[in-house]
């Protein structure tokens, strides 16, 4: 008798463990289709009206640094200003930032955006771009910065 009841509580012990593992490993069959079914960023190609308004925008002091991060690497940082030169309120700017090496080949392109906020017309605001694991091949000069995509508000 005594061994059915130790059976009987060895059966129920894994049986209430996996009840109660259920409800999590649903959430996480969910949050994985969820993910899978989202469609990839894509960064937008610029409108027309985003092409004319480029010569709107300003960038000054642009300035390069070179710091360590906490775990001894190299961090690349531009910070700069940008302003807003025209009559329309811009909601995202984002910029191509092309680095090159010593022969002028491509070594790295990242676009990031400088304005994720409200940039209304005559305003400007400061911007701060930190960039990790640039390939020792760059030619360490400023990288090339092109406006990629605006975005009006």
């Amino acid at each position: 008798m005594a061994n059915k009841a130790a059976e009987s509580r060895s059966f129920n012990v894994p049986l209430i463990v996996v009840v109660a593992l259920l409800p999590l490993l649903a959430g996480l069959i969910w949050y994985a289709n969820k993910r899978g079914s989202e469609p990839a960023a894509v960064p937008g190609v610029a409108s027309a009206d985003a092409k004319a308004y480029v010569q709107n925008l300003k960038l000054s002091g642009v300035e390069m640094k070179a710091t360590e991060n906490f775990a001894g690497a190299a961090v690349v940082e531009i910070v700069g200003n940008i302003t807003n030169a025209g009559d329309r309120s811009i909601a995202r700017v984002e910029l191509s930032c092309i680095f090159y090496d010593v022969s002028g080949l491509v070594v790295l392109k990242e676009r990031v955006p400088i304005v994720r906020s409200p940039l209304p017309p005559g305003e400007t605001k400061p911007f701060r771009l930190p960039f990790e694991g640039v390939p020792q091949s760059w030619n360490q000069a400023l990288p090339s910065l092109v406006i990629a995509q605006i975005v009006f508000s």
